[in-house]
């Protein structure tokens, strides 16, 4: 891609039309994302581990009362944390699309003898198995599929509990996702970062589809040395809370609470990410 075609692009792009999702798959990819999930400088990736230990102590004593459960962590990431719940004595599994987190993750379990088996796959494909008290999905991952493919996420989800198993989301409020598609336009200078390990420019706008309420967030990245430039883009859908509800009881859940955060609360949500429990229908 050239400097022309930035400047020739399509000034409003569909949703999830220019891309899936970021390249999470790709290996030398996963490898910078991997860099960002244990960075403890910032939370944009994963959270530092301070906030990581105080949102597994709410899941341990709060949503399974501290008895050992078979938990499933869609889009596990490097196992921050499967890894943990495991040391607290429940036995885990993770699905992530990252080839370099995966990797991390197995040889962290394996190294501390952790209960822990980690599938390298798109948990949209991906045989979730079944026997599972909790399966959860955290970090806003629900929100970048497009609805037909959460749908059947969270379907998948319910055939792989137990009769009144837990469902344990971490969605963006739509306030949260709308607020994103109408960031605009920024730039951006690195030396090296996560689109290049090459001095780079990162020219990044959004948009917010008020029709399919969908926030889309292009990015383009220009090499400093060349001028090439690369696409990247991702597309959030938005749900308000009752839309939350009817989706969770469409696929088999009932029982279903709102959390401010990961570390319980049902006041005023301050960040951009919510929790929700709720319990599959028992049979």
């Amino acid at each position: 891609m050239e400097w022309m075609d930035i400047v020739r692009r399509q000034s409003f792009p569909e949703p999830w039309a220019e891309g899936e999702k970021i390249p999470w798959n790709d290996p030398e990819f996963s490898r910078r994302m991997l860099r960002e999930h244990l960075s403890q400088e910032h939370d944009a990736a994963s959270r530092r581990f301070e906030t990581v230990d105080r949102h597994v102590a709410w899941i341990h004593n709060h949503v399974l009362q501290g008895k050992p459960a078979r938990i499933l962590d869609l889009g596990c990431g490097p196992g921050l944390y499967t890894s943990r719940l495991a040391k607290l004595g429940h036995r885990c599994a993770g699905i992530d699309f990252s080839p370099a987190s995966i990797e991390y993750a197995r040889a962290r379990a394996d190294e501390a003898g952790l209960d822990c088996a980690y599938t390298q796959q798109d948990i949209r494909s991906a045989d979730f198995g079944g026997g599972y008290g909790l399966v959860m999905s955290i970090f806003g991952e629900l929100n970048v599929f497009r609805p037909a493919e959460a749908r059947t996420i969270l379907e998948k989800a319910s055939r792989a509990l137990l009769p009144g198993g837990l469902l344990l989301l971490e969605p963006h409020s739509f306030d949260a996702v709308a607020r994103i598609g109408a960031e605009g336009q920024t730039w951006s200078s690195a030396e090296r970062g996560l689109f290049s390990e090459q001095p780079h420019l990162c020219l990044q706008e959004t948009f917010w589809d008020a029709q399919g309420r969908v926030a889309i967030q292009r990015y383009f990245i220009v090499d400093a040395a060349t001028g090439r430039a690369i696409r990247h883009s991702a597309s959030m859908q938005a749900y308000t809370d009752d839309d939350y509800r009817t989706l969770l009881k469409e696929c088999g859940f009932g029982g279903v609470e709102f959390f401010a955060s990961l570390e319980g609360g049902t006041g005023e949500r301050e960040g951009y990410l919510i929790a929700i429990l709720s319990r599959k229908h028992a049979v």
